[in-house]
């Protein structure tokens, strides 16, 4: 059994049970289907890696707390899609105590559920499991006071599962430091292969088969690749413009690996040298990230980093002669929010936006310290639209972002993703001794 779902088992109130799905194949068109992606929760707790599973945890079955239901192996579809573990291998490769077929989860169900007092289950997920559950609460309502006892209390897992997930363990981390060296790495290569006349899509083409060749499953989420005024569009992901002579180029992309993602942005010139009024907004975005991880430590909140960004890059577009006014006013007024207008960062795990509250009350006033174990982007930006008439005209159509993956530590924190600069400098020199 998982060392995971042995810590959700112990939370897990007196007198319950959970029902936790895996996903589903969504269909591209036709017959065809996008690439499977796998349920964090499902596959935090069980590392299983198929379709249409079922994981029922019942602790007070000491003899088989874990079951797994699975597709059952199939030489017809696994000639047309792909092997499958079956029955067998959900108990000998992941440590189910007992697997069935899924086919035979409808009629379990009762004898799963009855004479436990809570469900874990998250409604909303899967609707076709939703209208199984459903039908069988309202099915034993009648019975209720004779001869069933249905759960009378149901609980989303989430409240667990987000909160470990929130908190990795040292093989989390080791897991996501090789995905940020192996994004990392691509983030360098793309430095040196940069040019005038290259395709958006040929970076981002660049970038993912590299992360492939080093044992990367593929991309954590689409990859942006923005050159010019591009950059100013926050999810740019058309990725298909040539790359001119002179501008700059956004690449916002990170590597799966194991199920664990990174997150790495860079901003640097297509020609391998920063123009001034390019170089002068950089510094600013640089100077605010870098202050803005040091912030990322224990004592600091998730809200005070967001308000300490928020008045750095203030006072910087003050600077740069974006913003007019006094810092304090100009923040009291959100003038901020017209260059930049997202927040600092974000949890990071087995999703990019990973699991876990931001604040731990329900009226969002006490927002959640940082703590060991918590992996967070620090990805502070300046965007200045092309047709801003307010901006100075040197400004118009820079985009700049600088986004690192920061592990907060007991006495500080770890920067992941170190290895690729972010130093204009260094990243100029990269991309002269590559051009020679």
């Amino acid at each position: 059994m998982r060392e995971q779902l042995k810590r959700f088992i112990e939370q897990m109130e007196e007198n319950s049970v959970a029902v936790i799905p895996a996903a589903h194949e969504v269909t591209r068109s036709y017959d065809t289907e996008f690439k499977f992606q796998q349920d964090p929760d499902f596959y935090y707790l069980t590392g299983f890696p198929e379709p249409d599973a079922i994981a029922v945890i019942d602790p007070k079955n000491k003899k088989s707390p874990y079951t797994l239901y699975v597709r059952p192996r199939d030489p017809l579809m696994e000639t047309w899609y792909g092997r499958r573990q079956g029955v067998e291998g959900a108990v000998k490769n992941y440590g189910a105590d007992r697997a069935f077929s899924i086919e035979k989860f409808a009629a379990d169900l009762p004898k799963l559920l009855d004479g436990h007092e809570r469900l874990y289950y998250r409604f909303a997920v899967d609707k076709a499991l939703d209208q199984q559950i459903l039908q069988y609460l309202s099915g034993q309502r009648v019975r209720r006071l004779k001869t069933a006892y249905p759960p009378h209390t149901i609980i989303d897992p989430t409240i667990i599962t987000g909160e470990m997930r929130l908190h990795k363990t040292p093989e989390e981390v080791e897991l996501m430091q090789i995905s940020a060296d192996i994004a990392a790495e691509a983030h360098i290569l793309a430095m040196k292969k940069v040019k005038p006349g290259m395709n958006e899509g040929q970076v981002e083409a660049l970038m993912e088969a590299y992360m492939k060749d080093k044992g990367a499953s593929g991309v954590a989420y689409n990859s942006i690749v923005g050159g010019g005024d591009n950059a100013t569009i926050l999810h740019y992901v058309e990725n298909n413009m040539p790359l001119k002579d002179g501008d700059l180029i956004l690449i916002d992309a990170g590597a799966q690996y194991k199920g664990y993602a990174s997150d790495i942005t860079r901003t640097f010139p297509v020609n391998g040298k920063f123009t001034p009024a390019q170089r002068e907004v950089y510094d600013v975005v640089l100077d605010v990230q870098l202050k803005c991880i040091e912030a990322t430590k224990t004592g600091n909140t998730v809200k005070k980093r967001q308000e300490y960004s928020i008045e750095l890059l203030t006072e910087g577009m003050v600077k740069l002669g974006l913003l007019k006014g006094k810092t304090s006013e100009l923040i009291k007024k959100k003038a901020y929010l017209k260059y930049y207008m997202h927040g600092v960062g974000h949890y990071l795990g087995l999703d990019v936006h990973d699991a876990g509250r931001y604040f731990i009350d329900q009226e969002a006033k006490h927002s959640r310290p940082f703590a060991p174990g918590m992996v967070l982007t620090v990805e502070p930006g300046i965007y200045v639209p092309p047709d801003d008439k307010t901006a100075p005209a040197k400004y118009r159509g820079i985009g700049i972002r600088i986004e690192d993956d920061v592990l907060v530590t007991e006495h500080g924190n770890r920067n992941l993703t170190s290895k690729v600069t972010k130093d204009p400098d260094e990243i100029e020199a990269i991309m002269a001794r590559n051009r020679r």
